[in-house]
């Protein structure tokens, strides 16, 4: 198993970005129920292993952090999730 995606924040995230062409922070932060830190260092690590993609924005004035999982994020995702089925079919 994939031990970035296997954290349990991190399969979270990971979870809501694969049905989703991307998700806004605070919107993230809501349905994770992480803090502001934690899912900053979770998104870190995702973007760290080219899982997922930051790009800080704005909406009119406002500061708007957007995030998406990669091309490889969503194969990793997808490759957990194929390989954790694959562990209960036995």
């Amino acid at each position: 198993l994939d031990r970035v995606i296997h954290e349990p924040a991190r399969l979270v995230i990971a979870t809501i970005l694969s049905v989703a062409e991307s998700a806004d922070f605070l919107y993230l932060q809501r349905e994770t129920g992480l803090t502001k830190g934690n899912l900053s260092f979770h998104l870190g690590k995702l973007e760290e292993a080219g899982y997922a993609s930051i790009e800080k924005t704005y909406k009119g004035k406002v500061p708007l952090t957007l995030v998406r999982l990669t091309p490889a994020g969503l194969k990793a995702y997808k490759d957990y999730r194929a390989a954790f089925k694959r562990l209960f079919a036995t």
